[in-house]
């Protein structure tokens, strides 16, 4: 066998034996990663934790307590609008939750009067003259009062300002899954409703109430 040839066969067993090497190696790491895979449901508590935070879980799970506490310390229309009248200050105070704008619990009954976008005036009997009620219904649900009615939801709670924003969206979605899902908007005006809910004082005689529990009558 000449010298050349005798070369060839020496390159060609070291390729072999390289490329044996490598593929150990390879079956080596696939079978490792294997082991260190674990199998997560879709939609299971460890599928959220994968995934990090999950607006409508938080909302689903932190609206019931925001209910009772909001019902808890609602407060009578017109003790609250006579309040107000009287001493604004003194009525935040009292009633009020947060700063500069601070959320108010109320509890009314009211007949509904023709709106638009799912936003219903109520006239409210025994308020003081120029007073105005909203009720937002939905479809649509806008702001942050039910997010912050309690006063213990705080930004810090939250990684960044898009969790806290997401926070807030998902409460209005839980509540309005809970307390809207079934009502009939085009047949509201000209009933009568009793609402718990909550504003945010922009001004002691306008209020947008986002409501926690609505009756129709």
């Amino acid at each position: 066998m000449s010298d050349v040839s005798m070369l060839a066969q020496q390159l060609s067993r070291k390729r072999i034996r390289r490329y044996s090497i490598i593929g150990v190696v390879v079956v080596a790491v696939i079978a490792a990663m294997a082991i260190d895979t674990k199998v997560v449901k879709i939609g299971s508590g460890q599928d959220v934790q994968e995934q990090g935070f999950s607006p409508d879980s938080y909302g689903e799970k932190t609206f019931p307590g925001i209910q009772q506490d909001v019902e808890a310390r609602a407060v009578d229309a017109k003790t609250l609008a006579d309040a107000l009248k009287a001493n604004q200050q003194a009525a935040v105070q009292q009633y009020g939750v947060g700063s500069p704008l601070p959320v108010i619990p109320v509890k009314l009954e009211g007949v509904v009067q023709s709106g638009q976008m799912g936003i219903f005036p109520l006239k409210v009997a025994g308020l003081p003259e120029g007073n105005v009620i909203r009720l937002q219904t939905g479809p649509a649900i806008t702001g942050t009062d039910l997010r912050d009615a309690s006063g213990k939801i705080q930004f810090g709670d939250f990684t960044n300002q898009i969790e806290y924003q997401n926070a807030g969206s998902a409460i209005n979605r839980a509540m309005k899954a809970k307390v809207l899902d079934k009502l009939d908007r085009d047949a509201l005006p000209g009933k009568t409703v009793q609402v718990v809910g909550v504003f945010r004082l922009l001004a002691p005689n306008n209020w947008m109430v986002t409501p926690v529990i609505l009756e129709v009558k």
